[in-house]
């Protein structure tokens, strides 16, 4: 039996990968999320929780959002961490950029389906929506745009079932996130 681990920042980021999991996992892989307090919590318990993880076939995934920071060191950071565990063999670090809700922004038909909204699919073809990751604060766009609808947790409940996880998400980063379970499923199957 295979395990794919999941350290993230934010109870939020679990309930999305819950949403989009199904679509993605063989049924003989178990999921754990072990959901931390924060980045800044994340980013000291990182290193000792992979190394006292002593549950054989297993693989890893760190996800936490770059907010305001540079993508480039958040990702060394965490990757010194991950070497330093000696779990970077079986380990994938992903950045959503900038926020969680990037990804929900880039799949507008989700949002609506997942919300039960009118006419937020339209809205995809403007220019913002085109590009969320470059959003900078992405949590209060989806707030506004969603007329107050959305709410963190529930809406990442809401929602993540009809993300979309053919690469048609306007979101690079969370195409890059689905590409890299898919890498890791691949990765249990040969532990």
């Amino acid at each position: 039996m295979s395990y794919l681990v999941f350290l993230l920042e934010e109870p939020s980021a679990a309930e999305m990968l819950k949403g989009i999991l199904p679509k993605i996992l063989p049924e003989d892989i178990n999921v754990k999320y072990i959901v931390f307090e924060g980045k800044q919590d994340l980013e000291k318990q990182l290193e000792r929780r992979l190394k006292g993880w002593q549950q054989p076939n297993s693989a890893f995934l760190v996800m936490r959002d770059k907010d305001a920071g540079d993508c480039g060191i958040i990702k060394q950071r965490l990757a010194e961490k991950v070497i330093a565990s000696g779990k970077q063999d079986v380990t994938l670090i992903r950045i959503a950029c900038t926020e969680l809700e990037s990804f929900y922004l880039g799949d507008l038909k989700a949002v609506e389906q997942g919300l039960e909204m009118n006419n937020l699919e339209k809205r995809q073809k403007e220019k913002k929506y085109r590009s969320p990751d470059a959003l900078s604060n992405p949590s209060e766009e989806l707030y506004n745009l969603t007329q107050r609808k959305y709410q963190k947790i529930a809406g990442s409940r809401l929602i993540a079932p009809y993300l979309r996880i053919d690469g048609s998400n306007y979101s690079h980063s969370f195409n890059i996130l689905v590409s890299g379970i898919k890498r890791l499923t691949e990765i249990t199957g040969e532990i």
